[in-house]
């Protein structure tokens, strides 16, 4: 598929087959999202892969999936065959950037305008919802209440923040989001050139 088409094709799916989906796969997908780029090169960015059922559901609970159900008819999140948690550490970015070749001249860490850490997965989320459209799959994404019963529930360490749940799985008749009717903003509108 070329890659213009796999942009386009890009939507958040909220309905799935229940058809496994071979661990290959997943893998290839997860192992384009670990090539992104990132702030001196920290690779702060993690994955955690569920796949087993009850799992999947207590995941979708922490979600607030029950309110989607009134919406979407069924529970999205929990219906996919996979669900993958990106996760992130502020530490690992602080840790890089005190080492020597990263310090400013008076010895200090650089000061964070931005945290790059968010920006770094992002680039990795955006990287995987790209290679799930290219493996022929859909995907959609959920963000998390209930953050740290998320983490007791996957042992995720407390310097390591999940920042969604994307579930994965092959793509079933859905009701597209009713945000969707805003319409997409015209390049124009987006696009500045030379300056603001």
């Amino acid at each position: 598929m070329e890659f213009a088409e796999v942009v386009r094709k890009r939507r958040m799916v909220r309905h799935f087959k229940p058809d496994p989906i071979d661990p290959a796969v997943v893998n290839r997908m997860l192992d384009l999202a670990r090539r992104v780029p990132s702030a001196g090169y920290t690779q702060g960015q993690s994955f955690v892969v569920v796949t087993d059922p009850e799992t999947r559901r207590e995941i979708g609970k922490l979600c607030g999936e029950d309110g989607y159900v009134a919406h979407f008819g069924h529970r999205w999140i929990s219906e996919a065959p996979v669900q993958v948690i990106p996760c992130v550490s502020e530490a690992a970015y602080h840790a890089r950037y005190q080492e020597p070749d990263k310090l400013r001249p008076d010895g200090t860490e650089i000061e964070w305008p931005v945290p790059f850490w968010f920006m770094d997965i992002g680039m990795s989320v955006m990287t995987l919802l790209l290679a799930v459209v290219d493996e022929g799959l859909a995907a959609g994404y959920a963000g998390i209440p209930e953050t740290a019963a998320l983490r007791d529930l996957l042992g995720i360490p407390p310097e390591v923040t999940p920042v969604g749940v994307i579930p994965i799985g092959y793509p079933a008749p859905d009701v597209p989001s009713p945000s969707l009717k805003r319409g997409r903003k015209p390049l124009e509108d987006v696009v500045h050139w030379e300056r603001w």
